[in-house]
């Protein structure tokens, strides 16, 4: 990039996408720039853009441009993308579970957190289309806007992009009683007609199980790997196998696996008291052939901030540690 595109880059970087906190830039949709004599020539992607904000989003972005030293005129032109030809996102982390009531959700929403904290562009992909609890840990209700486009996901109080099912129902306890192929459309439009522009990271939080809504996740979606999320229980081991063998005959990469509810930390004495039965932490790892990434507690505070929808100001040293490996095994850097 020349001295002068990087100047466009900075000056577009300003201008905020309609709907979202975002910039033209970070969502992706700056196709091409030109200066020559003084007269500078650029394309916006108009994707998932109401068309009663075209016209605003030329002239914000004209005013920006216009600005800069060297350039006397500006012509904005929009030109049409599908949000998949856009979308630009570097890791993609799948949480998965062979059994439901585990906080593969919980998981989901405290690494999402844990990368925003870090400054990283991060989205959450909600794909327990039927049993979606992401929008509440986060106290989000507004509905996505959007365009026949595109879809524009809902930002968090930090930035994080969010997208689910229970975003676009009439009220979040409303049923959502699908089949199989219908759970399986709505997630493949979730990735291919959502616009989430440059991210760092994408999570996904997969449904229970090994049925329909994983596959689908794991077939149409580019994942850079799965973690594993459990509980310590009897039946733990075999129902981890399951999940672990089926990314495994995907050809995906396990990441990685965590116990959430190991233990619960007496707060009179600080010992730590194993409510469900010894941890299983390594026995897992080692039946996945993965790092055991994370050993999160039972945590009466963190259930509070969930239930208010104040995820995002949940901090503890057990999840500070559960996402430098998570960060660590991504860049290569941790093995089990």
């Amino acid at each position: 990039m020349n001295q002068i595109d990087a100047k466009l880059e900075e000056a577009l970087n300003k201008v905020l996408v309609p709907g979202t906190m975002r910039s033209l830039v970070q969502m992706n949709l700056v196709r091409s720039t030109e200066v020559k004599d003084g007269k500078a020539k650029i394309n916006l992607a108009s994707t998932a853009i109401p068309d009663q904000h075209h016209s605003w989003l030329k002239d914000k972005a004209a005013a920006a441009v216009s600005e800069l030293s060297g350039v006397e005129e500006v012509t904005v032109d929009l030109v049409e993308a599908r949000p998949k030809e856009l979308n630009q996102i570097e890791k993609i982390i799948a949480v998965m579970s062979g059994k439901g009531g585990v906080g593969k959700s919980l998981v989901a929403g405290l690494l999402a957190t844990s990368f925003a904290r870090e400054g990283k562009d991060v989205g959450i992909l909600d794909a327990d289309i039927t049993g979606s609890s992401i929008p509440k840990m986060f106290g989000l209700d507004a509905r996505p806007s959007g365009s026949e486009t595109g879809i524009l996901p809902v930002l968090s109080r930090s930035g994080i992009e969010i997208m689910s099912m229970n975003l676009l129902l009439p009220s979040e306890d409303e049923a959502v009683i699908w089949r199989g192929p219908l759970m399986s459309k709505a997630i493949t439009q979730f990735w291919e007609e959502v616009l989430w522009g440059k991210l760092d990271c994408l999570i996904i939080d997969l449904p229970p199980g090994t049925g329909d809504a994983p596959l689908t996740v794991l077939q149409v979606i580019p994942i850079s790997g799965v973690i594993d999320v459990f509980t310590p229980q009897e039946l733990t081991e075999m129902i981890v196998k399951k999940a672990i063998k089926m990314a495994q005959k995907m050809n995906v990469r396990v990441l990685g696996v965590i116990e959430n509810m190991s233990y619960l930390v007496l707060p009179e004495t600080g010992k730590k008291m194993e409510i469900f039965g010894r941890s299983k932490g390594e026995e897992m790892a080692k039946a996945s052939g993965a790092p055991l990434l994370g050993q999160l507690p039972i945590d009466p505070e963190l259930a509070r901030l969930c239930d208010q929808g104040e995820i995002e100001r949940y901090s503890s040293d057990a999840v500070s540690e559960l996402f430098t490996n998570v960060v660590a095994v991504l860049n290569g850097k941790k093995e089990g």
